[in-house]
């Protein structure tokens, strides 16, 4: 198991969807959007932010969407993961 340290998060990669909820299909080869599941976070209570802390806003089996090309790509035994900042997740997603 991979425990993430100070302010890191561990994600696992979701493949987005090509179809909408009401069933239109994109034909977009290459997304914007990257989303993933929180994994893990790390034991920190608080994210600095350009000189402002706050308090961490993430826990396990979050949805977020996270910058492209950002975090840094990890194998736990079969499993393929992302560590990442939790300063580089854009958003929750709900």
């Amino acid at each position: 198991m991979i425990k993430p340290l100070y302010n890191n998060v561990l994600l696992k990669k979701v493949e987005a969807s090509n179809q909408t909820e009401s069933g239109i299909i994109i034909s977009q080869k290459e997304k914007n959007e990257e989303y993933a599941v929180v994994e893990a976070v790390s034991e920190c209570k608080e994210v600095k932010i350009d000189d402002k802390v706050y308090e961490m806003p993430l826990k396990k089996g979050d949805k977020v969407m996270y910058k492209k090309y950002s975090g840094t790509e990890v194998n736990d035994g079969d499993e393929e993961y992302i560590l990442i900042k939790a300063e580089d997740i854009l958003a929750i997603v709900k």
